[in-house]
């Protein structure tokens, strides 16, 4: 779990080393800077390392300098503040896949109920389309305050909610299908 979350920080530091240093300086060209450069001493630094590279981190990369450039460009943050959106728009396309979460669930769930599962990764493509479609509406009113919270409250709120009702759905499922074939 541990490993999970420093994976999480670790994606996500440019988009958190740019909100600290903008609230702190309430200067977006700065900001946008300092975020851009951050990112790239991140790959360098992975590289220096022999830390192997995954496309998502050169993708990350990626949209950090085009979307930092363009914010440059026009002293408009809300491109900075949409790339969270992007992520959460490829991972509901990847979400998209027939079976995705099978391999992630305990045996048991994938022998008694394979078709929730399935149907519960639909769920979660649609969930990551509409955060991602939320944090656009978000970072186009400009408010910065306002992102924040919906990046790291309401998103992963979210995401923590869907996970626990999943659970507690796929459990009563489960329970409810081993004590009718226990009475049959």
């Amino acid at each position: 779990m541990k490993s999970v979350f420093a994976r999480l920080a670790s994606d996500f530091l440019s988009t958190i080393v740019f909100l600290i240093v903008y609230v702190v300086t309430d200067n977006v060209i700065l900001a946008t800077s300092v975020a851009i450069a951050g990112a790239i001493a991140q790959v360098i630094y992975a590289r220096v390392r022999s830390t192997s590279l995954g496309y998502m981190t050169y993708a990350s990369l990626a949209l950090v300098i085009v979307l930092g450039t363009a914010t440059i460009l026009t002293e408009d943050p809300r491109f900075v503040l949409a790339k969270p959106s992007i992520a959460h728009f490829a991972i509901g396309a990847i979400m998209l896949k027939r079976g995705w979460m099978l391999r992630y669930m305990p045996p048991r769930v994938t022998e008694v109920i394979p078709e929730y599962v399935t149907a519960a990764g639909y769920v979660w493509a649609a969930l990551m389309f509409a955060l991602g479609a939320g944090t656009i509406a978000v970072a186009m009113t400009g408010d910065l305050k306002l992102w924040a919270f919906y990046v790291s409250v309401v998103a992963v709120g979210a995401k923590i909610a869907a996970f626990a009702l999943q659970y507690l759905i796929f459990r009563v499922i489960i329970t409810s299908r081993l004590r009718a074939a226990a009475r049959a």
